[in-house]
């Protein structure tokens, strides 16, 4: 089977690609580097800042991809800038070493790496530091950032604590300035027990050296620079990281690389440099995976929900589509961020979400759209309550789309507040409860009287 799918990969693509392998005793693939005339072409005009990134499948197998970083590179296109695809037999100095060597073999522009930018768990740092000795081995922004969002979550802080949180984290990563990173370090050891801070590393903020290789960027180069990585570690994990097989992911993402060619449009390289290989042959640029998605999402939409109720999801997919979202995956819920406050989505139907939309009008709202659309999924008529389906109740479209009234304005914030109380209720210990609880009820008591019971 192994050497079917790579015979397979070598006669698909239009020019000879570097695809070095080997295979073990049960005649299953071991290793592999992986590397198209263009990757190395576009490794060749931007080699001074690696991106190392590290995906791992369920087997635990680990898939190493090389993007070229830095000022001059194009942000455009989810992967094109990667240059390198590499598994090894296993994650250690003297595998990492060999990687490296065969990336050197076929790519003499290695000497110019003056930068490598890995990830906070990356721990073979002095084989890195042997196989490029003219580098500075750095923590990447984007993977710090990924780090600290998960950390964030998994000590289930308090939403207003955990909104801040992300709030300056997000002000930290769209803009590097030494406040900005001053303002999260300080909130991290105002905010966050003692006990936890340690598991933060919240010296890395105060290391200068790690944000001189972010700070050149504008905010909307930044927030362009994130999403396009977000993107691409999300492609990966679809294709590599969802499955135990490892010729099926490689094959799968090379497809992938190959079916959305257009997106090398937007690496203007210029003649190719002599003694390297020729540039593939430009194809015809393909449907995107994204809209083809995006367009399902709105075809259901429209069929599945009544006139108004499509018009105001529309409305939110819209957002979606010009927005950044991150998405990390807990055990029973999804985090949805859209350069907002973060938002929690039950996706079991019916879809709910914290949101401010979801919450009033029990829609599927912008957070929802996201999820869907990363997961490369449809609405279904049991992810909405019933009123809100085709053929219902004409009154609810008679409500919508009338103009906005100062009435249904209260009303929405009524929800909202309503919501955000119980959740704070619910989550404190007894005795806040009944401190909160005693402070709500004399406060109903005192715009009703206090022979009125108002229930809570």
């Amino acid at each position: 089977m192994v050497l079917t799918v790579l015979n397979e990969l070598l006669i698909e693509d239009p020019s000879p690609p570097l695809l070095f392998y080997q295979l073990n005793k049960t005649a299953q693939l071991e290793t592999l580097n992986y590397q198209s005339c263009f990757m190395q072409r576009v490794f060749t005009h931007f080699p001074e800042i690696l991106f190392i990134h590290r995906t791992y499948n369920p087997r635990g197998e680990v898939l190493y991809t090389f993007l070229v970083d830095g000022p001059r590179v194009p942000l455009e296109g989810h992967l094109s800038r990667a240059v390198y695809f590499a598994i090894l037999a296993k994650e250690d100095a003297e595998a990492l070493a060999q990687m490296c060597q065969v990336f050197k073999k076929f790519n003499p522009a290695w000497e110019r790496v003056c930068t490598i930018l890995v990830d906070p768990y990356f721990l073979l740092l002095p084989t890195l530091a042997m196989e490029f000795p003219a580098a500075e081995v750095l923590l990447s922004a984007f993977h710090i950032c990924k780090f600290l969002q998960g950390k964030f979550c998994r000590l289930a802080l308090e939403q207003p604590v955990e909104r801040l949180l992300l709030t300056a984290l997000r002000s930290a990563m769209c803009s590097a300035t030494a406040g900005n990173l001053q303002k999260l370090y300080t909130l991290l050891n105002t905010c966050i027990p003692p006990a936890q801070r340690p598991a933060l590393h919240s010296h890395w903020l105060l290391n200068d050296r790690i944000w001189l290789a972010h700070r050149w960027r504008s905010r909307a180069e930044s927030s362009r620079y994130f999403q396009g990585l977000e993107v691409t570690t999300r492609l990966l994990s679809q294709f590599f990281g969802s499955t135990p097989v490892v010729e099926k992911g490689m094959s799968a993402l090379l497809r992938y690389l190959r079916q959305n060619s257009g997106d090398k449009v937007s690496f203007n390289l210029g003649p190719s440099p002599p003694n390297h290989y020729t540039p593939l042959e430009g194809s015809p640029e393909s449907p995107k995976v994204e809209q083809l998605v995006e367009a399902r999402i709105q075809h259901s939409l429209n069929a599945i929900c009544t006139g108004p109720a499509a018009q105001l999801c529309l409305g939110e997919l819209a957002v979606v589509q010009k927005s950044m979202h991150l998405i990390g995956s807990g055990s029973e819920k999804v985090n949805i961020q859209i350069l907002e406050d973060t938002h929690r989505v039950q996706p079991q139907p019916p879809a709910s979400c914290s949101c401010y939309f979801n919450q009033a009008f029990r829609l599927p709202c912008r957070h929802i759209l996201a999820m869907l659309s990363a997961h490369r999924q449809e609405l279904q008529p049991d992810m909405l309550p019933a009123e809100w389906t085709a053929g219902c109740a004409p009154s609810l479209g008679d409500i919508l789309g009338s103009t906005w009234s100062e009435t249904l304005e209260k009303r929405l914030a009524i929800a909202l507040l309503t919501e955000e109380v119980s959740q704070l209720l619910q989550r404190c210990s007894q005795e806040e409860f009944e401190r909160r609880y005693s402070t709500l009820r004399e406060l109903a008591d005192s715009w009703i009287g206090p022979y009125e019971q108002v229930q809570l």
